[in-house]
């Protein structure tokens, strides 16, 4: 008899449990039904944008994963303190709920305050002083400056080529010889810089269709070609033809052309100019002014990563020999940026931002001559590995 009771009470307490599981179950397809018929009779501007919820989803890492692993696993908290830590549930239920991230109030602001998404963007390498206070500026210029006729006489001439390294230097012991393996070019050309505008303060004036970030490109590319590395430039006056919105598909145009053309091109550089003041432009280096520099990544091209790496050696080497020059590698990716910036037609290309409004020529030639002899280090380090893979390869 009370082996029987037992019995029925185990059968009393499962069929219990049962209904609780069949009700919650009942309930949660309720919820998910209701909750997508809400997100669908929204009005398109209340609804979530794909954008918000690949952020969302992108907190959820390969670190998170293995915090959760560690809760059910205590053998994976031997392995390293960082990777196990617990994350505050707090913050992190928040910021999937709102796609708000609390260390970040560019989350918050980015979304209502007009033009604020211009600051948005992910440091991937932060230089000396980087931070999301002083990050680069890319103002769009008036659109009367672009129709207009006329536009600043230009002043502050004299020297204007004076700059970077001085003296003769001798022939290069590498060279590439006839082969052109960087293509510089330029998707804002007309970017310019304000001690050369007669009468114009406003940054948002800087923009000239002669002396502007094309001479940059003359120097760059002498200064390479120093250093025995071919170089080839287009200067098209792309905004003189194209509206701003379909300049990077203009130049983008051109650019596959050049490849096309010459297909020993292996390394692509988009010259540009930053939109900051001078106090934020000019790292002193040794006792002199360089005009600073900024490497840009597109997020949303299928390159991302390995621009994000030569973008990030070349920053590492620029520590190394010009401390203080380089800002860091942003990367800038949704709403508000093109996020592609031509990278997708090369896994070897660059888009750097050379100076703000107000640096000079005498600052940005200097810079330019440190990019080069940076960049001659790390192709020909590169060249020698590839050789030397191949001399590997023709033994077996």
């Amino acid at each position: 008899m009370k082996s029987t009771r037992n019995s029925g009470l185990f059968l009393t307490v499962q069929g219990t449990n049962l209904i609780k599981v069949t009700s919650f179950i009942l309930l949660f397809m309720l919820l998910v039904f209701s909750i997508s018929g809400l997100l669908t009779s929204l009005k398109p501007q209340f609804r979530p944008m794909s954008n918000s919820v690949n952020t969302a989803t992108n907190e959820v890492n390969g670190k998170m994963l293995y915090q959760l692993m560690a809760w059910e696993n205590h053998h994976f908290l031997s392995i390293e303190d960082d990777l196990t830590a617990s994350p505050k549930l707090t913050n992190l239920i928040f910021k999937l709920s709102s796609n708000i991230n609390l260390n970040d109030p560019r989350s918050l602001l980015g979304r209502e305050l007009p033009g604020f998404f211009q600051f948005d963007g992910k440091i991937v390498v932060a230089g000396e002083g980087s931070n999301y206070t002083n990050m680069p500026m890319e103002s769009a210029p008036p659109i009367e400056i672009m129709k207009a006729e006329r536009e600043a006489s230009l002043q502050n001439l004299e020297g204007i080529d004076e700059g970077g390294s001085s003296g003769d230097k001798p022939s290069p012991s590498l060279t590439t010889g006839d082969k052109k393996v960087v293509h510089l070019y330029f998707t804002h050309n007309r970017e310019s810089y304000l001690p050369y505008l007669q009468g114009v303060t406003d940054p948002d004036l800087a923009y000239h269709s002669q002396l502007n970030v094309t001479k940059i490109g003359d120097k760059l590319k002498e200064s390479l070609e120093a250093r025995g590395i071919g170089t080839s430039i287009d200067k098209t006056d792309i905004m003189g033809s194209v509206k701003m919105p379909v300049t990077y598909r203009k130049s983008g145009e051109l650019v596959q052309t050049a490849m096309a053309q010459n297909r020993e091109i292996q390394y692509l550089i988009d010259i540009h100019r930053d939109a900051r003041r001078k106090d934020k432009t000019t790292p002193i280096i040794n006792g002199q002014a360089y005009a600073q520099l900024v490497f840009v990544v597109g997020g949303n091209n299928p390159n991302h990563e390995k621009n994000e790496k030569l973008a990030t050696d070349l920053h590492n080497l620029l520590q190394e020999k010009y401390k203080g020059i380089s800002w860091g590698v942003l990367k800038k990716a949704g709403a508000g940026s093109n996020g592609v910036y031509n990278q997708n037609l090369s896994e070897n290309a660059l888009l750097i931002e050379f100076g703000g409004v107000d640096n000079t020529f005498e600052e940005l030639n200097r810079s330019a001559e440190a990019l080069a002899d940076v960049f001659s280090e790390y192709f020909w380090q590169a060249e020698k590995v590839n050789s030397d893979g191949e001399q590997s390869t023709d033994k077996q």
